[in-house]
């Protein structure tokens, strides 16, 4: 492949990893999507390369769910916070752009958690939590996606 597809990939690698961080784009679909577009162009032993990237990203989707369903668990808190404040956070990010994601999920977060609860003190711890499991699962997800870039930089002789 020539430099200027590898950057491109690597562009198109880039984007979802900021997807990620910044959650607009399905980060590390966009990862593993410009990995499979590489392999199918340089072909044979690419694809290697493309099963172990996939891999590494499908191992970090499932821990990462696993681990925030366990936090949410052991912090008494139910799906429906974190629905709701997925919901508010996707509107939030329309009516102010990028940092609305963060304020709408929080906004619903504690909304949800006061409903239920009753109890401002609770409804906070509740927000909390909410709002650390969200980082970890991001964490868990970069990381994932970032070890997948890497394999891809080693299979394409960049790294």
């Amino acid at each position: 492949m020539s430099l200027g597809g590898e950057l491109l990939i690597g562009a198109v690698i880039l984007v979802g990893l900021l997807g990620i961080v910044f959650p607009v784009l399905p980060g590390g679909l966009l990862v593993a999507a410009a990995i499979g577009i590489w392999a199918l162009l340089v072909g044979g032993w690419a694809w290697g390369i493309f099963a172990a990237a996939a891999a590494i990203i499908l191992i970090g989707e499932v821990v990462k769910y696993l681990v925030a369903g366990r936090s949410l668990k052991a912090d008494g808190i139910p799906n429906t916070t974190i629905a709701v404040g997925g919901v508010l956070g996707i509107v939030g990010f329309f009516v102010i752009p990028v940092i609305g994601l963060f304020i709408g999920f929080v906004v619903g977060a504690l909304v949800t958690e006061l409903i239920r609860t009753r109890s401002t003190a609770a409804a906070w711890r509740g927000t909390r939590a909410a709002s650390k499991a969200a980082v970890i699962t991001i964490g868990i997800e970069l990381f994932a996606a970032l070890l997948a870039t890497g394999v891809w930089l080693v299979g394409a002789g960049i790294w």
